[in-house]
């Protein structure tokens, strides 16, 4: 194995103790969260009426649960 891809796809993952796929599907789900909370705050920011909390709720949740993978 290559220093080049243990760098870019072992030692992270196995540095939060995950394996490459297990990394990828939290990655892909944060993602997901993300362009939610993106697309919520454009909503908001076409209608103000809408959405007035959604992306912050989003941002906050996906805060916690960043900070309990620690």
């Amino acid at each position: 194995m290559t220093q080049t891809f243990r760098r870019l796809f072992i030692d992270h993952p196995s540095s939060v103790e995950e394996s490459y796929f297990q990394h990828f599907g939290v990655a892909l789900r944060f993602s997901g969260a993300l362009g939610r909370a993106a697309l919520s705050a454009l909503i908001h920011a076409v209608v103000p009426g809408l959405c007035k909390r959604t992306a912050s709720d989003i941002v906050l949740e996906l805060a916690e649960q960043m900070q309990r993978r620690r």
